[in-house]
């Protein structure tokens, strides 16, 4: 192995993507600062996985700019054929644990001058770092009004005081990510995660709250069961307890998720200050109460469900009044094109704001374009776009 001792063991790092939690990154640790400057990519073979950058860093811990540490950052191609942990596939959803075997199969340089021989073996992974995922709390709710129990997942702003008050976001998943394991919703895309990240909390310091739902809520025939009451319940109960301001509460959720939204806006019309739904549907016969509340709403027209039933959807808001922006977007556009287009939208200044991703820009490479596949890319697109997020935000009770 690398002279006796020097390796200190390997942390397998993991990134969440609008597809789900990928294993992009490992961070192999050693006695002694590496020399950042000296190292090179081929000095590691990682097992079944394509190598992209390498550095040293102080830290276990990916970086823009390398710096002279006890750790070689090895990052990996997130296109790799066995870089998801978590992924929709149809009907099936692929779980893996993030563990990897790393071999160092040249000398690398130390800081100190002094020289890390090639390993003999390769290396397994016994650590595991998970952005942001790791940042939110994993608890557990029972609602003596319903009897219902669910697990939550809860971000707590990194400077939290007391003496201030803070948004909420409540993120709700889709019925293919139903599961008893909590960190689910999670890992399977943006939806949870994208607020709670870095970026995010530097513009909007806020509270995420990602509940995990181990049974489907809402159906197509638009019903709900009680686990929709408990949900305003926890809504209220983490609002009591933390300094929220409970007229900045914000709802947003993806297909079954963005269901639930609706049914909680048309039930406790008074919760909410605005809402994000994603791919989502609700009969539109029973829509009417939400003529007047403040939302973006994203579907493909690809999705054969909830695209002609949103249509349906915005012809009600508006006989019943409401001003509702429409627009059609390029799904594979970029960051800056996004940015053009939100502000088309937004300049328009009414309070509901509805785009569809164009047929035929939403399915990836190498997916059948299917409704089904129109219907899970939209979320993959949708919780990407900044300046949506930010919308939300602006919008308040008061």
């Amino acid at each position: 192995m690398a002279a006796e001792g020097s390796l200190k063991g390997v942390t397998a790092i993991t990134g969440v993507f609008g597809d789900g939690q990928k294993l992009v990154a490992v961070a192999v640790g050693y006695d002694r600062a590496i020399d950042h400057e000296k190292l090179v990519t081929d000095a590691f073979v990682v097992e079944g996985r394509t190598i992209t950058r390498t550095y040293a860093n102080t830290k276990a811990a990916t970086a823009a700019v390398g710096a002279n540490g006890r750790f070689v950052i090895i990052e990996l191609s997130s296109a790799d054929e066995t870089a998801a942990l978590y992924a929709a596939v149809r009907r099936d959803v692929i779980r893996r644990e993030a563990k990897v075997a790393v071999s160092q199969v040249k000398a690398i340089a130390a800081a100190d001058g002094t020289s890390i021989a090639a390993g003999g073996v390769p290396v397994m992974s016994t650590a595991v770092s998970n952005p942001i995922v790791d940042d939110f709390l994993q608890r557990e709710y029972s609602d003596p009004q319903t009897g219902d129990s669910i697990g939550y997942n809860l971000f707590i702003p990194k400077a939290y005081d007391p003496q201030k008050s803070y948004p909420l976001v409540l993120f709700m998943h889709d019925a293919g990510a139903t599961s008893d394991i909590v960190m689910t919703t999670l890992v399977q895309g943006l939806g949870a995660i994208s607020w709670a990240s870095p970026q995010d909390q530097a513009k909007h310091e806020a509270f995420v709250l990602a509940p995990q739902f181990a049974s489907q809520v809402v159906n197509d025939q638009s019903e709900a069961t009680s686990l929709l009451d408990t949900t305003i319940n926890l809504v209220r109960k983490i609002a009591g307890e933390y300094a929220i301001d409970t007229n900045r509460l914000y709802a947003t959720g993806q297909s079954g998720g963005a269901m639930m939204t609706i049914a909680m806006n048309i039930k406790y019309p008074d919760v909410f200050a605005a809402s994000y739904l994603v791919a989502g549907q609700w009969d539109p016969a029973k829509v009417a109460p939400l003529a007047g509340h403040r939302m973006w709403v994203v579907v493909s027209e690809g999705d054969a469900k909830a695209y002609p039933t949103e249509n349906a959807m915005m012809d009600v808001y508006e006989k019943e009044g409401a001003k509702v922006s429409r627009a059609v977007w390029d799904g594979t556009s970029s960051p800056a094109a996004f940015t053009a287009a939100f502000d088309a939208v937004d300049a328009k200044g009414n309070g509901i704001n509805y785009v569809a991703l164009k047929k035929g820009t939403v399915v990836p490479p190498g997916q059948e374009d299917s409704p089904g596949a129109n219907h899970v890319n939209t979320w993959r697109i949708a919780y990407s776009i900044d300046e949506i997020r930010d919308w939300i935000f602006r919008q308040t009770k008061s």
